[in-house]
């Protein structure tokens, strides 16, 4: 197998192997509480981010697109921009029952937008080698989530000092925050949000 992948393909497993490493410096974190970790996770989204870019500018460049790079790609973004997010989400302090809901609906948007995506992409391409716009924003768009727990975490705004505090709702806990991923997963199953594809 290895030797039918393309330098697109080892590209988009490199944004997979950024997602995972996110992924095991936050449980790092839960475990040792040393911040270092937390910001190691954070820093991989944009990482994950360039070599999410990148695949698909070289597959295009070399003209190597293919179904088992589109579907690849998507099984990247899922850890990098669905699975990571939520852990990192997680481990800041989004640990209510309410919070759980939430980072469970992202993720689970993440993955509904990207099957739709790989269903309809050759209908949105018209013909051409790329789509013309997204349906729905793109799950990579969740390094902004990302960037505002790391934000968060600088300004130690973490664990019980998370921003706008704690809401008890029912038999669950909820922070306000968590809202914001409840938010982005809601834009990224969206049919009716276009968006132009650079």
């Amino acid at each position: 197998m290895m030797r039918g992948l393309h330098l697109a393909d080892f590209l988009t497993l490199a944004n997979a192997a950024c997602g995972v490493a996110a992924v095991f410096c936050t449980m790092i974190f839960l475990s040792t509480h040393a911040s270092n970790y937390f910001f190691a996770a954070a820093l991989l989204a944009p990482a994950a981010l360039v070599f999410d870019v990148l695949d698909g500018r070289v597959a295009r460049w070399r003209q190597q697109q293919s179904t088992l790079g589109r579907e690849l790609d998507s099984l990247a973004d899922v850890i990098s921009f669905g699975v990571a997010p939520a852990t990192l989400g997680f481990a800041a302090g989004l640990d209510g029952g309410w919070d759980w809901v939430a980072l469970i609906y992202f993720v689970c948007c993440g993955v509904s937008r990207l099957a739709r995506f790989n269903v309809t992409a050759e209908k949105l391409s018209e013909g051409k080698d790329t789509v013309a716009y997204f349906e729905g924003t793109p799950i990579p768009t969740s390094v902004v989530l990302t960037a505002v727990l790391a934000f968060a975490a600088w300004q130690g705004h973490i664990g019980k000092d998370l921003y706008w505090g704690v809401w008890s709702v029912g038999p669950w806990e909820l922070h306000p925050l968590a809202l914001l991923f409840v938010a982005s997963g809601t834009m990224m199953i969206s049919k009716t949000l276009r968006i132009p594809k650079i």
